[in-house]
């Protein structure tokens, strides 16, 4: 790449910035995230360069017939797709007929230990089950879930901290009031470090119902907790190596994570589990990801 080369990133509110820009310069490669397909649409439409990027499932935003076949006609528009797991790539070819490559999400796991570090009040007592989940409290993330299973959950010595913000919290509130569940769930809201909490814990849960390469799961296996987590598309499987590196279970069966949690306990088999996932982490390399990027883009301009 030369200094003179110019790169645009396409952001959710960048249509009209983009199309200003380019109006008076057609010498330009653009990157758009989350496969904005109305920039896509402006790209050809201006003859520009469009590398795409998507970031989930398209179980989460490409439910019916008319939005599959609008995305099946523009996606090959596209000088080129991104997508952040191998398995995305296999459903993102086979739907929409397109050679999507696939970088995974770049990780500086240095930083992430560093700020496990800081320090913060316990948020956990002392003898319990120390549970946690972070995400947006939204319905892709399905929290619902993971409070049905603690709902059930035989044990009383378990507790469970929520880290996230989203639409559905008045939902939650509402279900955790309604069954009793005061005592054991804190819901703590965005927390912009959420590194030093997951590491107070000892069981992570994820209770998606799409994903693309959830990020908390690979900091989770960072910061060497064991997981729990749906086997929803995309990403799970991939970075659990098919339940090797921790639980596998079917979207929405709360009952199958009750039982996970009953019947936890650090014995060799968890602990080899976690020290695997742990040894995984190569993949994730920030530097080799990062380069990835910076080769596709050179190879565009």
């Amino acid at each position: 790449m030369k200094k003179s080369d110019k790169i645009y990133i396409a952001g959710h509110n960048g249509l009209l910035v983009l199309l200003k820009i380019t109006l008076f310069d057609k010498e330009n490669l653009v990157l758009s995230f989350q496969a904005n397909i109305f920039v896509i649409i402006l790209c050809k439409f201006l003859n520009l360069k469009i590398i795409s990027r998507s970031n989930s499932s398209s179980l989460g935003w490409s439910n019916n017939f008319f939005k599959q076949s609008i995305f099946k006609i523009f996606f090959k528009k596209a000088d080129k797709i991104i997508v952040n797991s191998y398995e995305f790539k296999k459903e993102m070819d086979k739907k929409y007929k397109i050679n999507c490559i696939c970088i995974l999400n770049p990780f500086n796991f240095s930083e992430i230990k560093k700020k496990s570090n800081y320090k913060i009040n316990s948020i956990f007592q002392k003898k319990n089950i120390k549970l946690i989940s972070v995400g947006r409290v939204t319905d892709q993330k399905d929290f619902i879930t993971i409070l049905k299973a603690l709902n059930i959950v035989k044990k009383s010595n378990v507790e469970l901290v929520i880290i996230g913000k989203g639409e559905k919290e008045i939902e939650i509130k509402r279900y955790i009031e309604l069954n009793n569940l005061n005592k054991k769930v804190r819901l703590l809201g965005y927390k912009k470090n959420p590194f030093p909490y997951i590491k107070q814990a000892d069981l992570f849960l994820l209770s998606s119902k799409f994903e693309g390469l959830p990020n908390v799961l690979i900091e989770a296996l960072c910061l060497k907790k064991f997981i729990i987590s749906t086997d929803c598309p995309t990403g799970p499987k991939e970075i659990l190596h098919h339940g090797r590196f921790g639980e596998l279970v079917k979207i929405g069966d709360y009952k199958k994570i009750a039982k996970l949690i009953d019947n936890f306990k650090k014995t060799k088999i968890v602990k080899n589990k976690i020290k695997d996932g742990y040894k995984s982490l190569k993949k994730y390399n920030y530097k080799t990801n990062c380069e990835k990027y910076y080769q596709l883009i050179k190879n565009y301009l």
